[in-house]
């Protein structure tokens, strides 16, 4: 009789487990994407920030499992680090994503400490840690077309040039991608135009200080240029108030900004910087991101461009001068203008 009883309470139990599915293998879960976008600096201000949180936040709206949270990091660098640090070693995020040429280094240290925390860096140039995947835009090719344009009006007998074959560059600070691609990219496209071009290159020494800019545009005017390029973050408000006042043409990097200063921005390069943060993001989602490696993108691929529809360039950019121009453009997109791209 204790038997029967027995067998008959192991039989529903057995029961229940198949009725409620104990031991059963559990549905597998979608799992999310949680992503820290690390803005070394602020974002107001810098076309690459601004685009790449514009395009962290357009994945994020179309992809219900993925969050984004922006920090801004602030100026001091020496601060980076620990602050990075800080962020992520809760293990919150399954990326940090970022863009600047100093992040590398920082990364693989803090990787270091957090070996399962992943890390994207574009406009940077950095392979072999399994933890961090680089991309750098080819700023030597974006410089090389925006130099030319230049070439083509300081040579021109437009409103602001003058007879002197100089152009200037005002950079918030010197790094490797500066010095190395950027100003010989512009000084190259300038050349191809007239070989006598020289490049008056003058350091901020922050990426915030627009009356210090101001200043060096000043002088730099005064002493002959007469078409600018600038890489200085807010700082290039001061160049483009200065341009206004006396008289001097800017051709701007990454970004359309034709409206802050019709007839005197005339040219404005674009760094397709929202469409490649989406495609990273939808890379690392998939699970096919590659880590340890470093990948140039350039015009030809589609990531760098020149805005040739916009009012600012057609209205105040002689006819001849945008034929030229376009030529070139179309050319270099084809791969049928020669250049070396220096090591960085």
């Amino acid at each position: 009789m204790i038997n029967t009883r027995i067998a008959n309470v192991l039989l529903f139990l057995a029961m229940g487990a198949l009725a409620f599915g104990v031991g059963s293998k559990q549905p597998e879960q979608k799992k999310g994407l949680s992503v820290l976008v690390y803005i070394p600096g602020t974002v107001a201000g810098s076309p690459p920030y601004e685009l790449m949180v514009a395009g962290a936040e357009s994945f994020a709206g179309t992809h219900p499992e993925v969050s984004i949270k922006v920090y801004e990091a602030g100026f001091n660098q020496a601060e980076w680090e620990e602050q990075l640090t800080g962020l992520v070693a809760p293990g919150e995020y399954n990326l940090v994503l970022t863009s600047n040429p100093s992040l590398p280094e920082i990364c693989e240290a803090v990787g270091k400490k957090f070996p399962n925390q992943k890390f994207v860096i574009t406009d940077a140039d950095f392979s072999g840690n399994p933890q961090i995947s680089t991309y750098l835009f080819n700023q030597y090719e974006q410089s090389l077309y925006l130099g030319y344009l230049a070439g083509l009006i300081t040579t021109s007998n437009m409103k602001y040039a003058n007879r002197d074959k100089k152009i200037g560059f005002i950079a918030s600070q010197e790094y490797p991608l500066l010095n190395k691609h950027i100003v010989p990219g512009f000084l190259d496209g300038a050349r191809r135009v007239d070989p006598e071009i020289t490049v008056d290159l003058r350091i901020i020494g922050n990426w915030f200080d627009a009356n210090k800019a101001a200043d060096l545009a000043e002088g730099m005017i005064g002493a002959g240029s007469d078409v600018f390029a600038a890489i200085a973050g807010g700082a290039a408000q001061g160049l483009i108030k200065t341009a206004q006042d006396r008289g001097a043409y800017i051709v701007y990097h990454n970004i359309n900004v034709y409206k802050t200063a019709p007839g005197v921005i005339v040219g404005c390069g674009l760094m397709q910087q929202k469409k490649l943060t989406e495609e990273i993001l939808g890379d690392v989602l998939a699970g096919s991101i590659r880590y340890g490696i470093s990948k140039t993108v350039g015009a030809k691929e589609g990531y760098l461009d020149f805005i040739a529809d916009d009012p600012g360039y057609l209205d105040y950019v002689p006819e001849p001068i945008r034929t030229k121009f376009n030529a070139f453009m179309a050319d270099l997109k084809a791969g049928r203008i020669p250049y070396t791209l220096p090591e960085l």
